[in-house]
């Protein structure tokens, strides 16, 4: 018996989570998760948590897991509700699907030491990147610190230090401000489904102001080496 067809009450919704559970569990992770889109979530089919006599939503485990395996791809691969569907209702029929690793395994953070070791990063070079605001300084970092580190690494070899890229941070800044003022309309809607698009439209937003970027940085390349 699945959970959307399970009989109400308490006894059917025993061991299962409530939307402001589910917002506690997942939140940490994914900071931009609400309740609307949890509903949304609920409307578009990727979940199907029961109700109780009371009308409350009731979310199982299957449920969550099904919640962060979408919020993982939207994230972290752009992925579409309508691709997102298709994987989860794969793996629901037990389908094999070819899934990113970072679906199947929590995400990793390293110790200070363990980043540098992992990045090839002298201590100073991490030290110069926090002062310039290119990585927040904490008791662990994320694979997006790592990354960027590396990349920090490699620039440092050419003479290019963290302080000569800060302009790149204060950029990027601002294009997340204008991707904000486009989506504003759609942001200041109450209903799920309006912030459910902009969550989706704002990776693509971004992706075309990169691809204006490079088109830019081709072009002046050229002058530089013609």
């Amino acid at each position: 018996m699945t959970p959307a067809s399970a009989p109400r009450g308490r006894s059917a919704s025993a061991g299962y989570l409530s939307i402001g559970q589910v917002l506690a569990r997942l939140t940490p992770e994914f900071p931009d998760l609400s309740a609307s889109k949890l509903r949304y979530f609920e409307e578009q089919g990727l979940v199907t948590p029961l109700r109780t006599e009371a009308g409350y939503r009731k979310f199982s485990p299957a449920d969550v897991a099904r919640v962060r395996t979408a919020l993982t791809l939207q994230r972290d691969h752009d992925f579409k509700l309508a691709r997102i569907r298709e994987y989860l209702d794969a793996q629901a029929s037990g389908v094999e699907v070819a899934l990113p690793p970072s679906i199947l395994e929590a995400r990793r953070r390293y110790r200070r030491d363990e980043l540098l070791a992992t990045a090839g990063a002298p201590a100073a070079l991490l030290d110069d990147a926090v002062s310039a605001g290119l990585v927040a300084a904490g008791e662990t970092y994320d694979e997006r610190a790592l990354a960027l580190l590396r990349a920090l690494v490699a620039l440092d070899s050419h003479g290019i230090q963290p302080r000569h890229v800060r302009g790149m941070r204060q950029a990027a800044e601002r294009e997340v401000a204008l991707v904000g003022s486009a989506l504003a309309p759609l942001l200041r809607r109450t209903d799920a489904a309006s912030r459910a698009r902009a969550h989706e439209l704002a990776p693509e937003l971004l992706r075309r102001l990169d691809e204006v970027r490079a088109a830019f940085l081709t072009t002046a390349l050229d002058r530089l080496a013609p």
